[in-house]
């Protein structure tokens, strides 16, 4: 399958939009139903040291946020652990509510909700992050864009994540049944739109800088999900 990116129609809706609000729900249950928390926890597992998981606070920073509450059920698995972080949600909405914020203070992980361009934050910001996180993020970009986009985030963490549409038959005939779980038409239209857009083999792996030594890893992620991990080096 050719990889062809088109306009999702959630991007346009206001965000108080009653078929915006409707889908935001819906893509919360795609995520629970595609097990995305459990990849992003996975990896996190497998490639982030366990000195640092333990001895301090992890920052974590997630690209394209939404509400917040996919990084909040990774912060249930990973506080029953003992680990705790400081998080910087961003997104160009403003969508995390007061209760996810509360959520995450009840498990002592501190959150920034950033409104703002990704790429914007990650050319202007001074920081770094022990984790960039992204989920359901990357597939909105075109080849150059992402490719700049991967080289910013290169630039400001040594373990990126990301969790995105698998590009396959299996997963284009499942958006196309999303009806049958009780998705809304935006949330129909757009998960199409987002497989065709999504990732197969190793393209993102062909598009993250080679001038650092990175250990990349890429590959299938249960039924629907494509995962991409780049780890520096020590």
């Amino acid at each position: 399958m050719r990889r062809v990116i088109e306009s999702e129609l959630l991007d346009h809706l206001p965000v108080d939009d009653v078929r915006a609000i409707g889908s935001r729900g819906d893509l919360r249950r795609l995520n629970f139903l595609m097990g995305n928390a459990g990849i992003w926890s996975r990896a996190l597992a497998r490639h982030q040291a366990e000195t640092t998981l333990h001895s301090r606070p992890l920052q974590l920073v997630e690209l394209g946020a939404g509400d917040g509450t996919l990084l909040l059920g990774l912060a249930r698995r990973w506080s029953a652990l003992g680990v705790t972080a400081q998080v910087t949600l961003l997104d160009r909405e403003h969508l995390v509510s007061t209760k996810t914020l509360r959520a995450f203070a009840a498990l002592s992980w501190s959150v920034e909700s950033v409104v703002t361009d990704v790429r914007i934050w990650l050319e202007q910001s001074s920081g770094s992050a022990d984790v960039i996180l992204a989920n359901l993020f990357l597939h909105h970009f075109a080849e150059t864009p992402l490719m700049e986009l991967l080289q910013l985030a290169a630039a400001r963490t040594n373990l990126f994540i990301a969790c995105e549409p698998r590009r396959s038959p299996l997963a284009l005939t499942a958006s196309r049944c999303l009806g049958l779980v009780g998705c809304n038409a935006v949330t129909r239209h757009d998960a199409v739109v987002s497989v065709s857009a999504g990732f197969a083999g190793q393209e993102i792996s062909g598009l993250w800088p080679t001038e650092t030594e990175w250990e990349l890893t890429e590959q299938p992620a249960g039924l629907f999900s494509h995962c991409f991990v780049a780890k520096r080096n020590d």
